[in-house]
């Protein structure tokens, strides 16, 4: 993806914590020349220690993603690897959860990937190679109820994804997804916490009660992955002459999209009507 002599660029967004902040580390053993970025610089001073660069981004921002965009191939000339990751969950009841905080999890998750691909897409295109690496998540196969926004995003990078990978692939640029399963990261409590917050009164609270410790259980160590393994396959994806459209990654990963491919609706419905206690 670069010269004999260059190392190849790499910019992870959502740097500061869990699937990011492991990437970053990861791409950087395997000898790129990293690039981490999230609103809050002053949690990534470990990797700014370890030789990763960093620096502030917001991906509801446009200025913010083109002035990063502007710097790295200012910096190094290049960009040879997107890996988006930014992102987060935020439950409740579709009644519950207020149109101003749906608008929010689509600029985050779904908008601000999107345009950061727009904005990479000329320079990989220029140098007739690269690769974008989207993290979506088994939530972009399969659903859950109260998390009715956060899966309608990871829909969205599925359907953005496969599209872009058409679009993309007579220029020598790769588009891969990467669909993890339960993570040992932060990204859980808040889900559920959002979760108790918006919708654990009222109408929907004993459901909601319920949904909220069946999320809390997806943090036991049996059941859930590290972001380590997550990043291992993000390493795959990235160096992989010719890697796989999809990369389910996690404990339970394959199987939940596998039975979603194969079950019919009602009985998957079945299933995770009776995993949440929502029947």
């Amino acid at each position: 993806m670069s010269t004999p002599d260059t190392s190849p660029v790499a910019l992870v967004t959502g740097g500061s914590s869990g699937i990011g902040e492991s990437t970053a580390r990861a791409l950087l053993v395997q000898g790129f020349t990293v690039y981490a970025v999230a609103r809050r610089v002053d949690r990534m001073a470990a990797l700014a220690s370890e030789g990763v660069h960093t620096f502030a981004m917001d991906v509801t921002d446009d200025a913010s993603m083109v002035a990063g965009i502007d710097r790295i191939v200012g910096e190094q000339g290049r960009i040879d690897v997107l890996v988006n990751n930014a992102g987060y969950g935020s439950y409740g009841a579709v009644e519950d959860v207020p149109i101003e905080e749906a608008r929010r999890q689509f600029e985050v998750n779904v908008f601000g990937l999107a345009r950061l691909v727009q904005l990479v897409t000329p320079h990989m295109r220029a140098q007739k190679s690269g690769r974008i690496i989207n993290i979506s998540s088994i939530g972009g196969k399969f659903y859950e109820p109260f998390g009715a926004w956060y899966h309608a995003t990871k829909f969205a990078v599925e359907g953005f994804s496969d599209s872009l990978r058409m679009e993309l692939r007579p220029f020598g640029i790769k588009v891969v997804l990467i669909e993890p399963g339960p993570i040992l990261t932060e990204w859980n409590e808040i889900a559920r916490d959002s979760l108790l917050e918006r919708s654990g009164d009222g109408a929907y609270a004993a459901h909601a009660r319920k949904a909220h410790a069946v999320l809390t259980r997806f943090d036991e160590p049996s059941r859930a992955s590290t972001p380590e393994e997550v990043a291992d396959k993000i390493v795959k994806a990235a160096l992989a002459k010719r890697p796989a459209a999809r990369y389910p990654v996690g404990k339970g990963a394959r199987m939940i999209t596998t039975s979603r491919d194969l079950l019919p609706d009602r009985v998957f419905d079945e299933v995770v009507s009776r995993t949440f206690g929502t029947r």
